[in-house]
C-alpha cells in the first residue's frame, strides 16, 4: 500500500501508465500549488520496484531533476536540493535502478534503459506541456542523454556536473574508452570489479571503497559526507557491452537539446582539462568552472553549484 502525502490543492501528473509486479497501477501522483507530493513507507511490503524513487514536488520556478553518479544515489543531493528548494525552484532527485533506496538488484539490469528506467519513467509522467531541467552528475550523465534523446520536448536545458557528456557520433562508450586511457586500472586503489551473474550470463560490477571514495571522490569533502558515502554507496553493473554497440544518439532527439557542463577545478576522477575538452569536443553552450571544488561538487561546494545552475538556467532558458 502506498500513503501519498501532500498540502494545499493538487495539479494532477498522470502517473497511471507505472505499473506494479501486478501489472496494476500503484499511484496517482500530484503536484501542489503551494505545497508538495511525496511518496512514503505505509506498510512492511511496501515495494519500490518499477515505480519512481522516492521524491517531493515543490512548486516553484523551474524544475530541476537530479540525478546522480556511479554508486551513489539521490542522497548525495542533499544539500543542494534545499537550496534550490529555498530559491523558489521545484526539485526531484532521483534514485536509478539498484540505486539509493531503488529495490531492484543488479540481476535486473543489463541496459543503460534498465539503469536509467526511474528517470525515463518520470520523463514519461511529466505534462507534455512542461519541462524540466536535467542535471547529471558523472556517470548519471550517460542517463540524462538517454532521457533527453527520449523526451527531448520535455527538456529545456541538460547540464553536466563533471559528467560524461556523449555527442551524436560515436556510440555511447566513445568518451568512457577515452577516460579509460587517462585513468587505468590502477588507479582504482580500493575499488573493486568482480563478476556475478551466472556461467549462461556472466555480468561486472565495480564496487567502491573507503580509500578510493576519500581520495578520488571526497578529498575535499567533510569527514560526515565521507561516512555517509561510505554507509550509502552500492556495487554498479559496468554496462560496457551495451554502451558499446549502442548506435549514437540522435542529433535530433539528443542534440537538439541546449547542453551546459560545470567543471570541478580539483576533480580526480575526471581531471579538469579532460572535462574541459570534453565539453568543447561535444559543443557545450556554456561552460563554468567550481574552484576547488572535488569530484563531489553538491556536498563540497554546495552554495557555488547551486549559484552556477540558476546562473546557466537564467541566462539560457
Amino acid at each position: 500500500m502506498f500513503c501519498v502525502t501532500y498540502t494545499s490543492t493538487p495539479i494532477s501528473i498522470n502517473l497511471g501508465n507505472l505499473r506494479g509486479p501486478n501489472h496494476q497501477p500503484h499511484a496517482k501522483f500530484c503536484r501542489k500549488e503551494r505545497g508538495f507530493c511525496s511518496i512514503t513507507r505505509s506498510s512492511p511490503d511496501f515495494r519500490l520496484a518499477n515505480f519512481p524513487p522516492t521524491c517531493s514536488y515543490s512548486t516553484g520556478k523551474k524544475h530541476f531533476v537530479l540525478v546522480h553518479g556511479s554508486c551513489h544515489g539521490a542522497w548525495c543531493w542533499y544539500k543542494l536540493k534545499p537550496l534550490l528548494e529555498s530559491a523558489g525552484d521545484s526539485v526531484t532527485a532521483v534514485d536509478l535502478s539498484a540505486s539509493g533506496i531503488n529495490t531492484k538488484s543488479l540481476l535486473e539490469i543489463r541496459t543503460l534503459h534498465d539503469y536509467s528506467e526511474p528517470l525515463m519513467e518520470l520523463m514519461a509522467a511529466i505534462p507534455a506541456d512542461e519541462k524540466v531541467v536535467l542535471v547529471g552528475h558523472s556517470f548519471g550523465g550517460y542517463c540524462l542523454a538517454l532521457a533527453m534523446d527520449h523526451c527531448p520536448k520535455k527538456v529545456s536545458l541538460a547540464i553536466f556536473v563533471s559528467a560524461m557528456m556523449p555527442d551524436t557520433v560515436h556510440p555511447p562508450a566513445h568518451f568512457r574508452d577515452k577516460y579509460r586511457e587517462r585513468f587505468p586500472a590502477k588507479d582504482m586503489l580500493d575499488a573493486h570489479i568482480s563478476s556475478y551473474g551466472s556461467p549462461e550470463e556472466p555480468r561486472t560490477m565495480v564496487t567502491l571503497g573507503p580509500k578510493y571514495l576519500s581520495i578520488k571522490l571526497y578529498q575535499l569533502c567533510s569527514t560526515e559526507d565521507l561516512e555517509l558515502a561510505k554507509l550509502l554507496v552500492r556495487p554498479m553493473p559496468i554496462l560496457k557491452e551495451d554502451l558499446s554497440r549502442t548506435k549514437p544518439f540522435s542529433a535530433e532527439g539528443y542534440g537538439s537539446v541546449k547542453r551546459a557542463y560545470i567543471v570541478c577545478s580539483e576533480d580526480n576522477i575526471m581531471e579538469a582539462d579532460l572535462q574541459h575538452w570534453l565539453a568543447k569536443s561535444v559543443g557545450a553552450a556554456v561552460v563554468k568552472e567550481i574552484k576547488d571544488a572535488d569530484h563531489m561538487a553538491m556536498l563540497s561546494k554546495p552554495q557555488e553549484l547551486c549559484q552556477y545552475l540558476q546562473e546557466i538556467v537564467d541566462e539560457h532558458i
